[in-house]
């Protein structure tokens, strides 16, 4: 059984899909007018972790995961007017760059990925149906959402209307009924993207894309809708405002899961603060994909994530160490504890903890390797596509050599032949680890190929 924390209850709860063929699954996606950075990357991870989990309990044709692309924004058309560059060039551009990104971090594809501007049409329809029930009104070519018509706006968040007042801006529009009244649509000028609707040429605000593409794509009422914890207020309250409205009392989605933001170093990731980077910034500085996807999943989604280089290194170490021991080994069936931790609110912590233990037994005989690669392999670790950094190397010749200079320093007391080549062996980012029972040899954090060649 999956159990879930719903944010919109504030509890745990048992995952009970509306239908078990037809799993429902939203997340918000970018908004393509730059690279994603760590804190984008790490909703996208968590939620890739769900998705392979529902598909692993409920099967894959069972399941439908849909992340939408706004390309429709004013963040896109001020890149275009910053570098003189169209806006269509640019967010197909940047939906390249997120694509390929994310698949550097071993993501699946969502099975939908729906463009906003695909969907202006049934934008405006549903903002038509608000309007005539009364939920929405026109005022100076921009149509509004009356918050004042729906009575739980703000339950979500948990924010009451006066708090929410009194947090709003001090300059409100004066086309503005109520100050807490927020854009469905809005005008256009020549030079911005526009689209002909009943009032007049202009273009949709952010929040109702997505209630537009989820039901068009899920339907009225589907079962998780996910995002960053960013967008609790006001993205997804107002989500939850005119769908419901739209959809006369029908709710949005069943199960609401948000995970936390990203820190580095202990610090909120800043661009004045100078610990700010994108995916694309790793890789090009050397970092793999699947180390960056197992550091973001070393903390409970729910909980915020500290990025720090220690993390960096130790994901790196396992992770050869993992890809040693599964070298040429077929996956078999998931550890049950794996499955386990990953259903109690998809807990990437624990199951990592016992990735872990199973790397230990199946070191020392006592599991077999297919399942250390198919559980890593739930959470998206270890698979074929994301592993070319990381491929496997025997190390057993120099074991032998090193264990014979061992046994020859033990003799004699001269030690120094060993530790010249232990030191070296570090130097190539080879772990080296001596015991009772023999020498280990195995690749660790930056290891070289290459300067192994020269050694016994």
């Amino acid at each position: 059984m999956i159990r879930l924390t719903n944010f919109a209850t504030r509890q745990k709860e048992a995952f009970e899909p509306l239908d078990e063929a037809n799993v429902r699954m939203y997340v918000c996606g970018p908004t393509v007018y730059d690279r994603a950075h760590m804190g984008n990357a790490r909703s996208a991870v968590v939620f890739d972790t769900l998705y392979r989990l529902l598909r692993y309990v409920y099967g894959v044709e069972a399941v439908t995961y849909v992340r939408n692309i706004t390309d429709v924004d004013d963040k896109i058309n001020a890149r275009a007017v910053e570098s003189g560059r169209s806006i269509g060039e640019i967010t197909a551009e940047t939906t390249g760059w997120y694509v390929e990104d994310m698949a550097a971090l071993g993501c699946l594809l969502p099975d939908q990925t729906p463009r906003a501007t695909d969907y202006i049409k049934r934008m405006i329809e549903m903002i038509e149906r608000l309007i005539a029930q009364g939920h929405a009104y026109e005022a100076e070519r921009h149509v509004l959402f009356a918050v004042s018509s729906f009575d739980d706006y703000g339950k979500f968040s948990g924010r009451s209307l006066e708090d929410m007042q009194a947090g709003a801006r001090v300059e409100v529009a004066p086309y503005k009924r109520d100050p807490m009244d927020f854009v469905l649509w809005k005008p256009s000028e020549e030079t911005l993207p526009g689209w002909d609707s009943p009032w007049g040429r202009g273009r949709p605000g952010w929040h109702i894309e997505c209630s537009a593409m989820s039901e068009a794509l899920l339907g009225r009422t589907f079962d998780i809708h996910g995002g960053g914890g960013d967008l609790i207020f006001p993205h997804h309250e107002n989500e939850i405002a005119q769908s419901t409205c739209a959809h006369d009392g029908a709710p949005m989605a069943r199960y609401w899961l948000h995970n936390e933001m990203l820190q580095v170093e202990g610090r909120k990731m800043s661009k004045s603060l100078g610990n700010f980077f994108t995916v694309r910034d790793r890789l090009d500085d050397g970092t793999p994909g699947e180390v960056m996807r197992f550091v973001l999943l070393s903390a409970h989604y729910r909980k915020p994530m500290d990025w720090t280089e220690d993390k960096v290194q130790s994901a790196e170490s396992a992770l050869r160490r993992w890809r040693s021991l599964t070298a040429g080994a077929e996956p078999g069936q998931p550890a049950p504890q794996v499955v386990e931790a990953l259903s109690d609110d998809l807990n990437t912590a624990g199951a990592q903890a016992v990735l872990h233990q199973l790397a230990a037994a199946v070191d020392s005989g006592e599991v077999d390797s297919g399942v250390l690669l198919a559980s890593a392999q739930l959470m998206g670790l270890l698979t074929p596509e994301i592993g070319d950094w990381a491929e496997a190397v025997d190390l057993s010749a120099l074991e032998v050599a090193f264990s014979d200079i061992r046994a020859k320093a033990m003799e004699t007391k001269d030690f120094s032949e060993l530790d010249a080549l232990k030191a070296r062996l570090t130097a190539a980012g080879v772990e080296v680890k001596m015991s009772r029972e023999g020498v280990s040899l195995t690749p660790g954090v930056g290891f070289d190929a290459e300067a192994l060649k020269e050694l016994p």
